[in-house]
C-alpha cells in the first residue's frame, strides 16, 4: 500500500524529495568519469601508435556514449534546482563545455559506423544538443543560472556550431567513402598485376621482403584512404579543434574569474539539493573538458603543419573553393523525384518545389560551413607558417640539408599509393613523410614478439625436407569410418586432438606436458588466423569451433569434452589400453550425439555436423590411427610413453608446419576483401603478424617439400591427398624397379624419398 505523503493539515510533504539528489550527482559524476577514461584511452593509444590525428576506438559515437553523455550533462537540463553556490554555476558551465569537448573529440569516430547508423546517432546528438540549448535559455529565465551569462552564450554557440561541423562532415562521407574506394580497388589492380609482371625477376627474393614491400604499399593505401584518418586531416575536423580549444578557453576564463576575480561576480546563499556531489561533478568534468581537449586541439595543429608548407603558393579563390564531395549528396537528393506518391499534380508540384528550395538553402548552408571551417583553418595556418618557417630553418641551418632529402627515393615511390582528396595534393608529400616507416615499425614490433617456444618446436621437431609427412599419418585410410561420409578437417582440430591423446598418456613428465601446452598455445592463434582468412566460405566453420572447445578443455581442466584425461593417465594402463580407451569413449560419444541430433546430421554435409559429433569422430579416427602407427613403426620393440610422445609431437610439428606455409598468402589476403572502416587496422594486423613469423616463414622458405606455392592458400585435405598420391607413386615405382632389377642406389633413392 502506497505510503500517505500529506502531512496534519493536509498539504504534500516533500521533505524527502530531494534526498536522493547527492546520489544522482554521484551518478552524473560516474558518467562523466567514464567520458574521461574513454577519451584518455584513446589519447593514450593514439600516442602510443604515434597518431596524432588520434582515430577514436574507445570513445566513439554510438548509442552507448549517447546515453553516457546525456547522463553527463544533465546538470544543463535540470530546470528547477537550486544552484546557488560558485561552484553549483561553475558545475552548470563546465556541463555545458563537457558537450563541445565531447563533439570535437569523436567527429573522426563518424567515419567508423554504416552511413545510416551515423546519421542516426549525429541526429541523435543534435536531439540532446537542442534540448540543452532550450533548457539553459529557460534557466536564464527562471533564474537558474544567474552568473556566467555571456560563457554560457559563447559556449551555445559554439555547440550549435560544432552540430552543424559534424552534419556537414556526415553529409559527404558517404560520397568520400565510395570515392576513395574506388581508388582503392584501381590501386590494388595495379599494384597486383605490378607484382606479377616482376614475379620473374623476384624469384631469388625473399619472400619475406617481398612481402613487406608488398604490405608497405598497402598500408599506404589503406591509411590514407581511412574514414578516420580523411575526417581527422579535413578541415571539418581542423575548425572544430579550434572551436574546442575556445570553449575550454571560455571554462578556464570563468573560472579564473570566479576564484581570482571575485569582485567581478557575486553568489548567492542558500542549499543545493546535489549538496557535496557538485563539487565532485565539477572537479571530474572540468578534468574531462581539460583531457578531452587535448586530442581536438593537437588534430587542428597536426592539420595546420600539414597545410603550412604550400599555403603561399596557392590563391585565395583556390583556399576558399568549396570541393564537389561537400554537396553531392544533397545535389543528388535535390534532383530525385520524391519518394511518396502525391496523386494530385498541382500538390505534387508544390511538394516538389517545397523539396527543392528546402534543398538549395541546406546546400547553401553546407557551402557556407565548409568555407567557415576553411577560413578557420587559413586563419589559424597562417601566423603558424611563420613559427614553422622559423624552426625548419634553424634546423636546417644546424643539421644541413642531407637529412630533408633522407629517404626521398623511397617516398617518391610510394606517391602513387597515397589516396588522396580533391584538394588534398599539397598533402601527398607530408602524408609520405610522416607513414612510410609505419610498416618497417609494425615489422620490427612483432619481431620482438615472436613465438620462441613454437619456432623451437619447428626447429627440432617439423620434417621440412620430407614434406611434412606427418601430416599424412594422423588418419590412417584403414580405419573403417564411423559413417557413409566422413567429414572434412581443418587444420586446428587434428592438433589439439593429438595434444589431448598425448595428456591421457601415462607416465608422461610434467614439465613435458606443460612445455607442449604452452607451446600450442603460442601455435594455435597463428592456425587459427590462416583457418579465419583461408575457410572465406565458412565450410570448415564447425570443425574450428570444435577445435576451440576442445583446446578450451585440455588446456584449462585436462579433459577431452566430459573425459578426465589426467584421470585416465593415471589408471596404469599401457599405452594400446590407454588409445582403446579414448576409441571406444569417443565411439560412444559420436553414437550418442549422433543419435541426439539425427534429425540434423541427415539433413546437412558433414562438415556442418554439431560440433561434439565432429569432436568424437576426430578422436576416435586418430586414436585408432596413432594404435596402428604404434603397431607398424616401431616392430617388436616395446613402446615407452616417451617415444609415443616424441612420435606424436613430430606429427603435431608437420601439421604445424604445413599451416604455415599459408602465412604468406594469408598475410596478403588479410589486405583485400575487408570494408574501408576495418581495411587500415587488418593491413596492421597483417604487418604485425609477419613481424613476428618472420623466421618461421624465412624457416619454411624454399626447404618445404614438395615445393609450396605460396601464392596460394591450401588446406590439410590438399596436403593429405598429396602424400597419399606420394606414397602411391612410390610404392608404383619400387614394383616396376623390383621386377627390372634396378641398381641398388636408385631403389635407395625412391626409398629415401618417403
Amino acid at each position: 500500500m502506497a505510503k500517505n505523503m500529506c502531512n496534519s493539515e493536509g498539504h504534500l510533504d516533500d521533505t524527502n524529495f530531494s534526498k536522493p539528489m547527492p546520489w544522482i550527482g554521484v551518478y552524473i559524476a560516474t558518467a562523466s568519469l567514464l567520458s574521461l577514461i574513454s577519451m584518455s584511452a584513446d589519447l593514450i593509444k593514439g600516442i602510443k601508435t604515434r597518431k596524432l590525428w588520434f582515430p577514436c576506438k574507445y570513445f566513439c559515437l554510438n548509442a552507448t556514449s549517447l546515453t553516457i553523455i546525456a547522463v553527463s550533462v544533465k546538470l544543463s537540463v535540470d530546470l528547477n534546482t537550486p544552484m546557488p553556490h560558485r561552484h553549483d554555476q561553475l558545475a552548470k558551465l563546465a556541463s555545458s563545455a563537457i558537450i563541445c569537448t565531447i563533439m570535437a573529440n569523436s567527429m573522426p569516430s563518424l567515419g567508423v559506423t554504416q552511413n545510416s547508423e551515423t546519421m542516426m546517432n549525429v541526429l541523435a546528438m543534435a536531439i540532446l544538443v537542442i534540448t540543452m540549448i532550450v533548457n539553459i535559455c529557460i534557466q536564464f529565465g527562471t533564474g537558474v543560472i544567474y552568473e556566467f551569462w555571456i560563457e554560457h552564450g559563447v559556449i551555445m554557440f559554439l555547440m550549435v556550431i560544432l552540430l552543424m561541423i559534424m552534419t556537414s562532415s556526415v553529409l559527404c562521407l558517404q560520397k568520400i567513402k565510395h570515392y576513395m574506394e574506388l581508388k582503392y580497388k584501381i590501386n590494388e589492380e595495379a599494384l597486383r598485376e605490378e607484382s606479377n609482371s616482376k614475379e620473374k625477376q623476384q624469384e631469388f627474393e625473399k619472400v619475406t621482403d617481398r612481402l613487406r614491400d608488398e604490405l608497405m604499399k598497402f598500408w599506404m593505401m589503406a591509411h590514407t584512404s581511412s574514414p578516420q584518418f580523411i575526417l581527422g586531416r579535413s578541415v571539418s575536423c581542423t575548425a572544430s579543434g579550434a572551436f574546442c580549444i575556445l570553449s575550454t578557453l571560455t571554462l578556464i576564463e570563468a573560472m579564473l574569474r570566479s576564484y581570482l576575480m571575485s569582485w567581478t561576480v557575486k553568489f548567492c546563499t542558500g542549499e543545493c539539493d546535489y549538496k557535496w556531489s557538485t563539487i565532485f561533478i565539477l572537479i571530474v568534468q572540468v578534468a574531462a573538458v581539460g583531457v578531452g581537449t587535448i586530442a581536438p586541439a593537437l588534430r587542428w595543429f597536426v592539420a595546420v603543419r600539414y597545410r603550412c608548407p604550400n599555403v603561399r603558393k596557392r590563391s585565395c579563390k583556390r583556399i576558399f573553393q568549396v570541393e564537389g564531395y561537400w554537396t553531392d549528396r544533397l545535389v543528388v537528393i535535390r534532383e530525385s523525384p520524391i519518394s511518396f506518391r502525391i496523386r494530385n499534380r498541382w500538390f505534387r508540384k508544390l511538394a516538389h518545389d517545397a523539396k527543392q528550395m528546402l534543398l538549395c538553402l541546406c546546400i547553401k548552408l553546407q557551402i557556407g560551413m565548409v568555407i567557415l571551417c576553411k577560413a578557420v583553418q587559413y586563419i589559424s595556418i597562417y601566423p603558424m607558417c611563420w613559427i614553422l618557417g622559423f624552426c625548419e630553418f634553424c634546423r636546417t641551418w644546424k643539421f644541413g640539408s642531407s637529412a630533408s632529402s633522407l629517404g626521398s627515393s623511397t617516398k617518391q615511390d610510394l606517391r602513387r599509393y597515397i589516396l588522396h582528396l580533391e584538394g588534398e595534393e599539397e598533402l601527398v608529400e607530408v602524408m609520405i613523410k610522416d607513414n612510410w616507416d609505419a610498416t618497417i615499425h609494425w615489422v620490427q614490433q612483432g619481431e620482438k614478439k615472436q613465438p620462441k617456444l613454437f619456432i623451437e618446436l619447428l626447429e627440432k621437431k617439423c620434417s621440412i625436407l620430407q614434406g611434412f609427412k606427418g601430416v599424412g599419418e594422423f588418419d590412417c585410410d584403414r580405419i573403417p569410418p564411423l559413417h557413409g561420409v566422413e567429414p572434412p578437417y581443418n587444420w586446428s582440430l587434428p592438433i589439439v586432438t593429438l595434444a589431448s591423446i598425448i595428456v591421457a598418456l601415462p607416465n608422461i613428465e610434467k614439465c613435458l606436458l606443460k612445455k607442449l601446452i604452452s607451446t600450442l598455445n603460442e601455435a594455435l592463434p597463428y592456425v587459427k588466423f590462416i583457418e579465419n582468412n583461408i575457410d572465406k566460405d565458412g565450410k570448415l566453420i564447425k570443425a574450428r569451433k570444435a577445435a576451440e572447445i576442445v583446446w578450451l578443455g585440455a588446456d584449462l581442466y585436462g579433459k577431452w569434452l566430459d573425459v578426465d584425461l589426467y584421470k585416465l593417465s593415471l589408471q596404469n594402463k599401457s599405452i594400446e589400453e590407454t588409445l582403446e580407451t579414448l576409441a571406444e569413449i569417443a565411439k560412444t560419444r559420436y553414437e550418442k550425439y549422433k543419435a541426439k541430433y539425427h534429425h540434423v546430421c541427415i539433413k546437412v554435409s558433414p562438415s556442418a555436423w554439431p560440433i561434439k559429433v565432429l569432436a568424437s569422430n576426430a578422436m576416435y579416427r586418430i586414436s585408432k590411427t596413432i594404435l596402428l602407427l604404434n603397431q607398424d613403426v616401431i616392430k617388436g620393440h616395446h613402446t615407452t610413453s616417451e617415444m609415443l610422445f616424441e612420435a606424436v609431437t613430430v606429427i603435431i610439428a608437420d601439421i604445424l608446419g604445413a599451416c604455415l606455409t599459408n602465412l604468406p598468402y594469408v598475410i596478403s589476403v588479410k589486405c583485400l576483401n575487408t570494408g574501408i572502416e576495418e581495411r587500415e587496422d587488418s593491413v596492421r594486423q597483417a604487418v604485425y603478424v609477419l613481424g613476428k613469423t618472420k623466421k618461421i616463414i624465412e624457416m619454411l622458405e624454399n626447404r618445404a617439400f614438395p615445393r609450396v606455392d605460396f601464392c596460394r592458400g591450401t588446406n590439410i585435405e590438399d596436403w593429405c591427398l598429396m602424400h597419399k598420391q606420394k606414397r602411391f607413386c612410390c610404392s608404383s615405382v619400387l614394383s616396376s624397379l623390383e621386377e627390372n632389377t634396378a641398381p641398388t642406389k636408385l631403389r635407395d633413392l625412391c626409398l629415401n624419398i618417403d
